[in-house]
């Protein structure tokens, strides 16, 4: 496991970080250094067709080592990092045998992980915890599951022994920031389907996530003496918060679990002649997304209305786009692909966690792209921040059921998936 551990510490050290406000892909220069080095570790470890492209999309192939015919499964992570939370100079820190117990990630600051207030950590009790200093994030997300992609496919170089089709992987840049698919070539793929290595707790497998749209809301108002102003000065901040005061009470994410939507305001600047609120939009079920996002145009037509003497023209412009969509539509068609997953994780001892995903990984893109991609867990807890931790065992097991996916893929008459994936073509 030690070799593991490793590699995921060299990833992890090199700064990742993507950035919204860039118009190029990668978002980030320095996104490219762990890109490049990826590339020679694939060649490296016996890979072949190594590519990476102009936007830093990287593919490889591990060809078959079977005579009959099996369909081609990829395995896909992306090597960015979330701008929420810094991600350079990351020092990990490695707690072996874990007493379950406080973890001080940062003495000088007083920065604790408490299994008090993060519970998860007591089921790791006896393991090997990869922690940050308390300064950074730590990457897992989703370092992680690029270590376990890496590590299978040498491991099934290094034992041939072991019977699988071919398999492709993909590393992305930017998911972090909504544009890991954006670039991808699926054609160029070549895959039957895929399964992002994405997730965060030991046995999380997911096939359903988020409706997502974002939305920007502008407010105008009339600056104006205020000593003076009354009848005449409108501050748009003011209707901002009866904008948001409007929205349904008890949806948001602090106060929804499951498959309960919710609208999130995550960013507010203003003056009292103009004030932009920034939100996002989310709901599994796709007609209860629909009418989420109609209440936007609502709550701006009524407040227009209400304006519309005083003010003379719109006094609030909503713009509404979506985002990406529940991949539960594109995977139940070839659901095997799920069963296939929790298979090799019940043949490894693991409890499949089939849950909905409270987000979107590069997955929900990938199967409205043609390539149906459920999410699998990468072992990672707390991520997007200074608490973020993963169990090494997890990576482990995550390595393992790679290797058993390939597995059971090739085994003919498994799910009929040869069968299966003629039909869908």
């Amino acid at each position: 496991m030690q070799h593991i551990i490793d590699r995921f510490i060299s990833y992890v050290t090199i700064d990742t970080e993507s950035d919204p406000n860039s118009q190029t892909t990668p978002s980030t220069e320095k996104q490219w250094i762990l890109a490049n080095k990826l590339v020679a570790e694939l060649k490296s470890i016996g890979l072949i067709d190594v590519t990476i492209d102009d936007k830093a999309y990287i593919m490889a192939t591990l060809p078959s080592n079977v005579e009959h015919e099996v369909p081609t499964i990829g395995f896909v992570s992306h090597f960015d990092t979330s701008p929420d939370f810094s991600g350079a100079n990351v020092k990990p820190q490695i707690i072996e045998n874990y007493d379950g117990k406080d973890i001080v990630l940062n003495a000088e600051k007083n920065i604790i992980l408490s299994p008090n207030y993060f519970k998860d950590l007591l089921q790791y009790k006896g393991q090997t915890i990869i922690t940050t200093d308390g300064t950074t994030l730590l990457g897992a997300d989703d370092k992680a599951g690029i270590t376990e992609i890496v590590s299978a496919m040498e491991y099934l170089v290094q034992n041939p022994e072991i019977k699988h089709g071919k398999i492709r992987i993909g590393f992305t840049p930017d998911e972090e920031i909504g544009r890991g698919a954006h670039h991808f070539d699926v054609a160029k793929f070549g895959a039957q389907w895929a399964y992002t290595m994405d997730g965060s707790q030991i046995g999380e497998l997911e096939y359903e996530n988020f409706n997502a749209a974002g939305a920007k809301i502008t407010f105008k108002g009339k600056s104006v003496h205020p000593g003076y102003a009354k009848g005449k000065m409108i501050n748009s901040m003011l209707i901002a918060n009866d904008f948001i005061n409007e929205l349904p009470k008890g949806e948001t994410p602090q106060e929804t679990k499951g498959y309960e939507g919710f609208f999130h305001v995550h960013h507010v600047t203003g003056s009292i002649e103009e004030t932009v609120l920034e939100l996002i939009i989310r709901d599994h079920n796709k007609k209860k997304f629909e009418k989420r996002k109609d209440l936007i145009g609502k709550i701006a037509k009524k407040i227009n209305k209400k304006f519309a003497k005083q003010f003379g023209e719109d006094i609030v412009i909503a713009e509404v786009k979506d985002q990406y969509y529940n991949m539960k539509e594109k995977v139940t068609p070839v659901k095997h692909i799920v069963d296939i997953a929790e298979k090799a994780m019940r043949e490894l001892g693991i409890k499949p966690i089939i849950k909905p995903i409270r987000g979107g990984t590069d997955g929900s893109q990938l199967s409205y792209m043609g390539l149906p991609c459920p999410n699998i867990f990468a072992g990672g807890h707390n991520f997007h921040g200074k608490y973020e931790y993963v169990p090494a065992e997890s990576i482990q097991k995550a390595t393992d059921v790679i290797v058993k996916i390939a597995e059971l893929t090739a085994i003919p008459g498994v799910f009929d998936v040869t069968e299966k994936s003629k039909t869908r073509k």
